[in-house]
């Protein structure tokens, strides 16, 4: 196949998933406002596209990160082709779309690393992953990222019940705009990245740009309306897990979460993290549902999300070393897997609108989890 065909359908399937990406990652900030009240939901996908859209631009450490470091380059530049990258981008894609149709807040960073991983192994070996990389790059901030921002966020919560009044505690929801505000731009900074870092490798291999070297502005200004698109799509599904599915989630606690977030994900980008914001964003609603006191949390839930975080890199990982066994049989393999691609993605988006979620029933208990009523104040006399 022609290169310049094959990369032109790489920088598109790469383009679809930062949508996804997208879509999947609005409840990272916007989950528990909007559990709040704080904000509407449509104002509240609205105002984390743009945040997405301008973050996106403010640093290119992560995208170095994964083009640069986690698959080895040879003396004749990186060792994979860009027809590997595409069967690692269809195993990302992939998981991303099952796991959203199940309102499962898993990471679309680790699925798009497992599916780069899988494919990379099946069409040049495990020698071809850099070890050290996924080990401190990836792995590590996998474990650390969620704990570091439960942690604050539970310290967080306990502060804020501790120094306010109940009457006070309503101004946390302007609060909250802020502190959402700021996750939706560290969320740009992070993860439209991921999508940036997989086409300048693309590139790389392709032999239409030199090895080390960072993405191009055309790359960026891409990637961030890709993902700036999706997360005005919404992620309805998602949403409804992370504000109502773990915790019920008051003001101080939305507030305390966001804040944990914020600053977990913006340190990690500075370091050249590629770590999982959804990751982050669930450890610090558990995190705040753990400090307030008389907050239960939905162990069942987070046991749900918690075994979607440890499978999330060997699945995507599968799918993406099937696709990359169909590419390695030429042209007509590449065009197989796309097609069978394309049919599991329509397959998936015709199966979710059986059971439609949107901003308009986003408040109903999602399906399997008890909410257990409010209590009516007795009228006054």
């Amino acid at each position: 196949m022609d290169p310049l065909i094959l990369v032109a359908l790489v920088i598109a399937l790469a383009l679809f998933f930062d949508f996804t990406n997208g879509f999947h990652d609005t409840a990272n900030a916007m989950a528990t406002p909007i559990a709040t009240g704080a904000i509407k939901p449509k104002v509240a996908v609205a105002l984390a596209a743009v945040l997405n859209l301008v973050g996106a631009f403010l640093s290119t450490e992560v995208a170095k990160t994964i083009s640069g470091g986690l698959i080895r380059e040879g003396e004749g530049g990186v060792q994979i082709g860009p027809e590997l990258i595409l069967a690692g981008l269809i195993g990302a894609i992939v998981w991303n779309l099952v796991t959203w149709l199940l309102g499962l807040p898993s990471s679309s960073s680790h699925a798009l690393f497992g599916g780069l991983i899988g494919a990379a192994i099946v069409g040049a070996g495990f020698a071809v992953i850099n070890g050290s990389v996924l080990v401190s790059k990836i792995l590590i901030p996998a474990v650390l990222a969620p704990l570091t921002a439960g942690f604050v966020s539970y310290i967080a919560t306990k502060i804020a019940y501790a120094v306010t009044r109940k009457r006070q505690r309503n101004g946390f929801k302007r609060g909250q705009v802020f502190t959402a505000s700021l996750v939706s731009l560290a969320h740009g900074t992070n993860d439209a990245q991921k999508t940036m870092g997989v086409i300048t490798l693309a590139l790389i291999a392709a032999g239409f740009q030199t090895g080390s070297t960072g993405p191009e502005f055309w790359v960026i200004a891409a990637c961030a309306f890709a993902i700036a698109a999706g997360t005005y799509s919404g992620g309805w599904r998602i949403i409804r897990t992370m504000g109502r599915g773990i915790t019920e989630v008051e003001p101080a606690q939305g507030f305390s979460a966001e804040a944990a977030t914020t600053a977990t994900i913006l340190a990690s980008t500075h370091l050249g993290f590629a770590l999982s914001t959804t990751q982050v964003a669930s450890g610090g609603v558990i995190g705040t549902g753990l400090g307030r006191k008389g907050a239960s949390v939905r162990w069942r839930t987070a046991g749900r999300i918690a075994l979607g975080w440890l499978i999330t890199i060997p699945a995507a990982g599968v799918v993406g070393a099937a696709a990359a066994l169909l590419v390695g049989l030429g042209p007509g393999g590449i065009i197989t897997a796309v097609v069978l691609a394309v049919l599991a993605i329509t397959g998936i988006f015709l199966w979710s609108r059986r059971s439609r979620v949107d901003h308009r029933n986003l408040h109903q208990p999602e399906p399997g989890v008890f909410v257990r009523p409010k209590k009516k104040r007795k009228a006054r006399r």
